[in-house]
């Protein structure tokens, strides 16, 4: 039976459209590191091939001969990113997409080792040679407490939704913490090319500390 976590674990990955807080918990992520205006810039696309091609290589191991340790059948993750601008600062205009920074990535079950990420990317690297795995990575991050919402929409429509999360945040006696690697974080649950903007689903996700 295939392990599902935006089943498994609702609270990640369905929030409501009303604001709510949450403890996140260590997870495993494939992650690659990039700037510039996601619908343009050819590293994101880039970006997306090299990590969806590191995911179902993983999942897909199942039918080699050396199944890694501890292996068992998945979903694939929905694709997730960590977002702000070159200067460092966090991202207050949506639409400056040129000025923005990111980190692309999609999670992995924990048998995800480096062991098994190496073993990967070498297969992967015979498999599809067009790709550049150089700047893949193997990360751990604990991303602690957050708030997040869930946004039905376009993406570029995100500021009416961030305005709620940011006044619940407020309300709630709370304040931002952006610090490196705690960012604003999206969460893509539908697939752009499919799904009609206005029903766009994306879990946004605001880190944050006692006021």
């Amino acid at each position: 039976m295939k392990i599902d976590f935006k089943k498994e674990q609702k609270e990640l990955y369905q929030p409501k459209t009303t604001p709510s807080i949450i403890d996140v918990p260590e997870m495993v992520f494939i992650a690659v590191d990039g700037g510039g205006n996601p619908n343009t810039s050819p590293a994101y696309k880039s970006a997306l091939e090299t990590l969806y091609g590191f995911s179902y290589s993983i999942k897909m191991s199942k039918m080699g001969t050396a199944q890694p340790t501890g292996y068992f059948d998945f979903v694939v993750p929905p694709l997730e990113g960590l977002w702000w601008f070159k200067d460092g600062g966090v991202i207050t205009d949506i639409l400056d997409k040129d000025n923005f920074c990111w980190t692309s990535m999609i999670r992995q079950p924990d048998f995800v080792t480096a062991e098994v990420f190496e073993s990967t990317r070498l297969t992967l690297a015979e498999k599809k040679p067009e790709l550049d795995l150089s700047k893949a990575r193997l990360m751990k991050f604990t991303e602690g407490l957050c708030a997040q919402i869930m946004h039905i929409g376009a993406y570029d429509d995100e500021p009416v939704s961030i305005a709620v999360l940011e006044s619940f945040i407020a309300e709630s006696g709370y304040l931002p913490d952006f610090t490196e690697p705690r960012r604003h974080h999206e969460i893509y649950l539908s697939d752009p090319r499919k799904t009609a903007p206005e029903k766009l689903k994306t879990v946004i996700r605001y880190p944050i500390k006692k006021g």
